[in-house]
């Protein structure tokens, strides 16, 4: 089943079927919003709008636990996260999609894992994201022809707030391509809860380093954000028949991430941990 978090423009697409709102459980309380299931193309499809229809949560108050088990729980296997960044370099203009392959986490604020004391685990996140979703993502929009770029680093700031113009240059120097506030720690906990994962970044304002550009302001993201919302719907639409389709992703590797990962004793495992843990883990527990 494709997961796609995103906003709620990325959900009205042509061929969209037997759509319904349901009411997502999850051990990790509320997430954000009802989860909009139907088929896409012969493929289960369902969506969650990040901040909640009406964008009505801030980045660092996202459950993002609840919004990962939740999509665990319905069958979720493989989750396109959609997002407007800001980019960190000349040839990256508003309108760019970028098919991220690396992070750096800058995020302070958030609960970034499912385990805890009474349960521990460490998964690799040395590339956090799923090449072969990566792969299907970068072929759609190419099908859609959707400027996009395949690769590149979201540097994620913790937010509401935008960059100052020194943090902008650090993270230039860094080497980073894009800035937002949403994929942290959402792709780690997709990582821990085995879910296929790749982000696509859809370039919205040159963050506020460029001369030659205003400082960003929301105005100018939502304009960027109307026009980039019909690509964003003919790239998912275009990736569901991939994905769907894909033989391979039976033995993908994201999907045994915690084969060797949990390192706390059968016998001292905290037994509400493991309960709570039972979608999200229970390949394992």
């Amino acid at each position: 089943m494709l997961g796609v978090i995103g906003g709620s423009g990325v959900y009205n697409i042509e061929g969209l079927l037997n759509t319904r709102w349901i009411k997502a459980t999850s051990s990790f309380g509320e997430p954000s919003d009802e989860i909009l299931v139907g088929e896409l193309a012969g493929q289960s499809v369902a969506f969650l709008p990040r901040h909640g229809r009406g964008h009505k949560i801030p980045p660092s108050e996202i459950n993002f636990r609840a919004n990962i088990d939740a999509l665990k729980r319905l069958g979720v296997t493989d989750i396109v996260s959609v997002s407007a960044v800001g980019s960190l370099h000349e040839s990256l203009a508003p309108g760019t999609f970028v098919i991220v392959d690396q992070f750096i986490d800058r995020t302070f604020a958030r609960e970034k894992s499912f385990f805890g004391s009474g349960l521990v685990a460490h998964v690799s996140m040395a590339h956090p994201v799923c090449h072969r979703l990566g792969d299907h993502l970068y072929a759609a929009a190419q099908q859609a022809d959707i400027a996009v770029v395949r690769g590149g680093t979201y540097l994620v700031m913790e937010g509401p707030q935008f960059s100052s113009l020194a943090e902008s240059e650090l993270y230039r120097s860094w080497k980073c391509d894009v800035i937002g506030m949403t994929n942290m720690p959402e792709a780690k906990l997709a990582r821990e809860a085995e879910i296929c994962y790749a982000t696509v970044a859809m370039v919205t304002d040159y963050d506020c380093w460029h001369p030659d550009h205003d400082n960003v302001t929301v105005d100018a993201i939502i304009k960027v954000l109307l026009a980039n919302a019909d690509k964003a719907r003919a790239l998912v639409k275009n990736a569901a028949p991939r994905i769907q389709g894909d033989t391979g992703a039976a033995g993908c590797g994201c999907r045994s991430a915690l084969q060797y990962a949990i390192i706390t004793a059968p016998e001292a495992r905290d037994t509400a941990m493991v309960e709570k843990l039972s979608a999200v883990a229970g390949r394992m527990l």
